[in-house]
């Protein structure tokens, strides 16, 4: 029994920085991700005993972590009845993302092999520009100016959209 526990312990304190990671890659919020974590580990050192691979019990604790993260995204989804109408139509802009979304990742994978590398390390793994000199085995200025150029030339790709004509002037008015 006690070396079940030893078993958990050294997971938790070996896995939990990635599975931290994970759970803002769903979550996108810190405080979300660490919350859904902290669950999943609960749930899994109440089922240690029936994990059937305790060799990679991470499968376990990912595939909650998911499950947990859809049902409550499921229960914030909802719909809320209101007594007056809104004054703007709901325009769904679902379609818009998924196309931005697959260009990225289009533009992604026509960087070359080294910047593609530092930018998944840095802003995927959140890893720092040493670890990620580590890693590749280059210096720390390199890693810095192979993220500036991947960043420029998806910069170049993906324009930021102008800020609409009214904008300035609401923001005049709420003065």
């Amino acid at each position: 029994m006690d070396d079940e526990i030893e078993h958990y312990e050294v997971f938790v304190a070996t896995r939990a920085p990635a599975l931290l990671r994970y759970g803002y890659v769903l979550t996108g919020n810190p405080h979300d991700a660490a919350d859904l974590m902290q669950e999943a580990l609960v749930r899994l050192r109440t089922a240690w005993h029936r994990v059937a691979n305790k060799r990679e019990p991470e499968a376990f604790v990912r595939t909650t972590m998911a499950r947990l993260h859809v049902s409550i995204w499921r229960r914030r989804r909802r719909e809320t009845l209101v007594a007056t109408m809104p004054e703007e139509p709901y325009t769904d802009h679902t379609f818009d993302l998924a196309e931005l979304r697959d260009g990225l990742w289009d533009a992604l994978t026509a960087l070359p092999r080294r910047q593609r590398a530092v930018l998944v390390l840095r802003y995927y793994e959140c890893l720092t520009d040493e670890e990620i000199a580590g890693i590749l085995k280059i210096s720390r200025g390199t890693v810095r100016s192979q993220a500036a150029r991947a960043l420029e030339k998806l910069r170049s790709r993906f324009p930021e959209p102008a800020e609409p004509a009214d904008a300035g002037a609401k923001e005049g008015e709420l003065r």
